[in-house]
């Protein structure tokens, strides 16, 4: 096993051990890939500014996210087909997460369904939930998730229509993986991938195979998806989403000022500056660039987040200092779990937080809550 220190190191055993269908549906972007790019990169041109003698000890990285306490301002973002990057995989990121204190949330597009995440967790978790056209299947998935003690429900704006992503075509992505000749072979390099899969019988959509009319297998859920995910879209829709839930609500993929202002004026108890990872409209800035200006906008009305691009504890520092009071990560977790399962997930949040935890310091800070962009240098962001 060799040594892991960052998140680089787990990305490239996660490339090594987990089929390249599905590797590739979480590591790559829409088009050109270059808004996928720009979200880690951007965070690499912002500089710090590092202060001495400073007492360090006792330091914390606490806060909350929509009043739940947090060991530090991350939350784990919610990803598709976590189920195929390691079997039953949704559960052991909802373990590593209650373990290290931070919320997990669950996509509709999961393995592992809602039920199956309450019965393997005591900590309340999120759920993630796409506009579709059938508003009764919704509207019983909500209810399911009211059923699981859910505690927070976020609702993702920026799916109306899917972006195209080279590598999903070209490498015929399904779940599970269709048996052509070059995924056969490329199967049979993954051995221990395959052995994990064989021990679990979670192997499709569970949150809509049985549950959603006229889908009843991976053929007919395929058909439901293409012709469910409503492009008409609007904030009466929102309204709708919020009064059937009733708690506490997060709005997802924000990345302008008008849309923003929007979201807190529909009730919004959280919003994420995301542009999905770089998987939707390639050429929108990075979420980091979006951030401060949505933060001056709505900050004082709303709790401002933000995804994409994250790779280090650095990272996480950079958003707060520009006002986001919460992050949410996807690949960086994906990574820890395609290569290692739950352990994995639990290497890639030490990682994080020790990052977090040693560069406060380094700026002067013991306490993250007193953090501001002063620890930013001017002209990098």
């Amino acid at each position: 096993m060799p040594v892991i220190t960052c998140i680089e190191d787990l990305r490239v055993l996660a490339q090594e051990r987990v089929p390249r269908m599905f590797y590739d549906y979480a590591d790559s972007g829409s088009w050109t890939e270059t808004t996928y790019r720009a979200n880690e990169s951007d965070f690499q041109r912002i500089e710090l500014r590092q202060r001495v003698a400073v007492n360090m000890e006792n330091r914390s990285t606490a806060t909350t996210m929509v009043g739940q306490a947090v060991k530090m301002p991350v939350a784990i973002a919610p990803v598709g087909l976590l189920g195929m990057q390691h079997a039953d995989g949704e559960i052991h990121v909802a373990r590593a997460s209650e373990k290290f204190g931070i919320p997990f949330c669950l996509s509709t597009m999961s393995i592992c369904s809602i039920e199956d995440i309450a019965e393997h967790t005591s900590a309340p978790f999120w759920f993630q939930l796409y506009m579709m056209r059938d508003r009764e299947a919704m509207a019983r998935m909500i209810d399911r998730c009211k059923a699981a003690k859910v505690s927070a429900l976020v609702l993702t704006l920026d799916l109306q229509v899917i972006g195209q992503r080279h590598k999903d075509l070209k490498n015929g992505l399904t779940a599970p993986p269709r048996p052509t000749i070059g995924n056969l072979i490329n199967l049979a390099m993954k051995p221990r991938w395959c052995l994990g899969m064989l021990g679990t019988r979670r192997h499709t959509f569970r949150n809509l195979v049985g549950h959603v009319k006229e889908v009843s297998d991976m053929k007919s859920l395929a058909a439901w998806t293409n012709e469910q995910f409503d492009p008409r879209l609007s904030w009466a829709d929102v309204d709708w989403v919020r009064e059937r839930w009733g708690g506490k609500f997060i709005l997802k993929g924000i990345m302008e000022v008008e849309d923003a202002e929007l979201a807190a004026r529909h009730g919004a108890d959280a919003i994420v500056v995301s542009n999905h990872g770089g998987r939707q409209l390639d050429g929108a800035p990075s979420s980091i660039r979006a951030l401060p200006a949505i933060v001056d906008a709505v900050g004082h009305k709303t709790e401002v987040w933000m995804d994409g691009g994250i790779r280090s504890g650095q990272d996480v520092l950079k958003a707060w200092a520009l006002g986001a009071r919460g992050t949410m990560i996807g690949r960086a977790m994906v990574y820890g779990l395609g290569a290692m399962g739950e352990a994995g997930v639990t290497k890639a949040l030490q990682i994080l937080h020790k990052e977090l935890d040693v560069t406060m310091a380094f700026c002067g800070h013991t306490k993250l809550v007193d953090v501001d962009k002063a620890i930013l240098r001017a002209g990098t962001y």
